[in-house]
């Protein structure tokens, strides 16, 4: 029988997660104090069976830093020129992960540079144009495409042809401002 103190290291390794803060931690385990679970965590970063990227936050050795990234600062999503440039729609050489939240702020997680940009908070509240894969969350390529022009007007784009024009359309409304709405028409129609 595997010993007691195993059981998180365990149960965090039997699930699809590749990140797990305290907060969830203390939530998984209510009957084991905050200082113990944070002795058990710190004694498998030291054995090497963990990683501990950020305070407050460990990590399989092979982790996800896209949900990294969307744990650290919640609530988020990945978009801007993170997807536009994996979707094709620029063509801008960059590994760095951009994200939407409710503050501005980079930072440096083991050479990953994370960009969270601030929107407006009815903005970041609607889900539509938002796929969510276990804790990490990501703008379609239009929703991207939006995010992008509602915070820069003046950006340029490689390749719009691979965009849905009616899912732009049909998200474009959340934004409920009339100069967004009047550069999206301007380059649709180009």
């Amino acid at each position: 029988m595997i010993g007691s103190q195993n059981k998180i290291l365990l149960d965090f390794y039997a699930s699809k997660a590749t990140v797990i803060s305290m907060v969830q931690l203390r939530l998984m385990y209510p009957d084991l104090t905050s200082s113990v679970i944070a002795l058990r965590m710190n004694h498998y970063v030291k054995s090497g069976r963990l990683l501990n990227p950020r305070k407050g936050f460990y990590a399989k050795l092979a982790y996800n830093p896209l949900e990294l990234a969307c744990m650290l600062y919640t609530p988020t999503y990945i978009s801007l020129d993170y997807v536009l440039r994996k979707a094709g729609v620029i063509f801008q050489y960059g590994e760095e992960i951009t994200l939407i939240s409710y503050l501005n702020r980079e930072i440096d997680v083991d050479g990953n540079i994370i960009t969270y940009n601030r929107i407006k908070g009815e903005i970041m509240a609607d889900t539509r144009g938002i796929i969510q894969d276990g804790n990490v969350n990501t703008a379609s390529p239009e929703r991207a495409f939006l995010d992008t022009l509602y915070l820069n007007a003046n950006y340029y784009f490689d390749n719009i042809s691979i965009l849905n024009k009616e899912t732009i359309e049909e998200l474009l409304p959340m934004y409920q401002c009339k100069r967004l709405t009047e550069r999206v028409n301007k380059i649709l129609k180009q």
